[in-house]
């Protein structure tokens, strides 16, 4: 397949509002959109209507068969991504999933086996870095060595509930996977992304229901430890984000290095800067401030280009699968505290 080649792509799945900027992040990087299938009429119109480009498939099956598509984007019910990825690398297509990917072991077992019986990509869009501008640029730094060597990353992935706004399948344990594996999985990729470590161990791990016990399987808080040979983390995501934010979520990474540090406040600086993507540098020299608005996001483009050429510049498959598996052992091991219902 040659660079120059328009990769096609279709949507199977549009449970959760991230499908918009999943497919939005691939036409900007030059796909093209062929067709969508969603089995719920009221999110397969709403879809259309965003993209009018595309054709409404009569099923997931005519998605499948087509030979033409290269590539299937999904953000259905976290549950069902698996299965889908699966069944489009046996069809010889790859795949691209909103975070997470996954809710169990036995689902990344298969899709591991699958994707290395094909050959095929199952890339997973993980958004708090692949999505936003400071934290691809404090990516750069660090690859370039602006704070040393990385010992510490503290992740804090805070969210706004809103549950009138909600699907049903938002509350249901089995359905959404546990706040770890949900809203989690984005700090644990940052968390392997900045330090390359791959011997993790989970120190701790805790879920609770502090606060909403009329949706007893809901999980509004979780926090994780984590802990390599030469780095440590600490991840914490909640659903508390009051409504006088301007945002859904203040959500922030820090890295602390050997010659300095970074902060990354992704979405706001409360009392500060308007906007997003703020990152702050301090080394033994100053104090820098720093505006990502206009910092490239390479993810689009360079999973089109592995598509074509059958790399993995984008993202690796061993990274995917990895998010994943600590994500899921950190949500089977947390204890659990406040209403959380005993039968999850």
């Amino acid at each position: 397949m040659g660079a120059e080649q328009v990769v096609r792509f279709a949507v199977i799945g549009v449970n959760h509002g991230h499908i918009y900027s999943q497919t939005n992040l691939l036409l900007k990087a030059g796909a093209e959109l062929v067709s969508y299938y969603a089995p719920e009429p009221e999110l397969a119109a709403e879809f259309g209507r965003a993209f009018p480009q595309a054709r409404l498939a009569r099923s997931e099956a005519e998605i499948l068969e087509d030979e033409t598509i290269q590539l299937v984007a999904s953000a259905a019910i976290p549950a069902d991504r698996a299965g889908l990825g699966i069944r489009v690398m046996q069809h010889d297509k790859d795949f691209m999933s909103d975070k997470p990917a996954f809710t169990t072991q036995a689902q990344i077992d298969e899709a591991r086996r699958v994707q290395a019986e094909t050959g095929r990509i199952f890339s997973v869009d993980y958004a708090e870095r692949l999505e936003n501008r400071a934290t691809v640029k404090a990516a750069e730094l660090v690859r370039s060595g602006a704070i040393g060597e990385v010992v510490n990353t503290v992740g804090l992935g805070p969210h706004r509930a809103r549950f009138h706004t909600r699907p049903w399948w938002f509350t249901v344990r089995e359905r959404f996977g546990g706040i770890l594996i949900d809203i989690a999985s984005h700090q644990f990729d940052q968390f392997l992304y900045f330090t390359q470590a791959t011997d993790v161990t989970i120190v701790q791990a805790q879920v609770a229901n502090f606060h909403h016990p009329q949706y007893p399987e809901f999980e509004d808080f979780g926090d994780v430890l984590l802990r390599t040979p030469t780095a440590t983390g600490y991840i914490r995501v909640d659903w508390f984000t009051p409504e006088g934010l301007e945002t859904w979520g203040d959500t922030r990474l820090t890295v602390i290095g050997t010659e300095g540090y970074i902060e990354v406040r992704k979405n706001v600086d409360i009392a500060g800067r308007p906007g997003s993507d703020h990152l702050f540098l301090v080394d033994h020299k100053e104090v820098r401030y720093i505006d990502c608005r206009d910092v490239e996001l390479p993810y689009g483009r360079q999973l089109l280009d592995d598509i074509r050429n059958r790399t993995e510049t984008a993202m690796s498959q061993a990274h995917a699968f990895r998010v994943a598996e600590l994500a899921v052992q950190a949500q089977t091991q947390a204890a659990r505290l406040g209403h959380l219902s005993a039968t999850v």
